[in-house]
């Protein structure tokens, strides 16, 4: 199953759990940098994709995000959802 979330929320980090494909996309991109407060919750989070323009988006690097985030451009954005169905969008 793949999880597409544009915001960050502890009811939505709640559901997420391992063995599930995780994006993190527009404004949920901001929870991935260190000493975020949602930086405990997220450490259960695996595998966990941040898409890289979301990113230069918000003007973040790459070497302020928390440990065990992988970056992703559009074309393995697209063979994610190709290769994990279910989608299930989390705004």
């Amino acid at each position: 199953m793949l999880h597409l979330v544009f915001e960050l929320s502890s009811p939505t980090l709640a559901r997420l759990q391992n063995q599930v494909t995780v994006i993190f996309l527009n404004n949920a991109v901001l929870g991935l940098v260190k000493n975020s407060m949602w930086q405990n919750e997220l450490v259960n989070i695996t595998p966990c994709y941040v898409l890289a323009d979301d990113l230069t988006l918000h003007g973040i690097g790459a070497d302020l995000l928390i440990d065990g985030v992988t970056l992703i451009d559009y074309a393995q954005f697209v063979q994610l959802t190709v290769e994990n169905t279910p989608i299930q969008t989390w705004t």
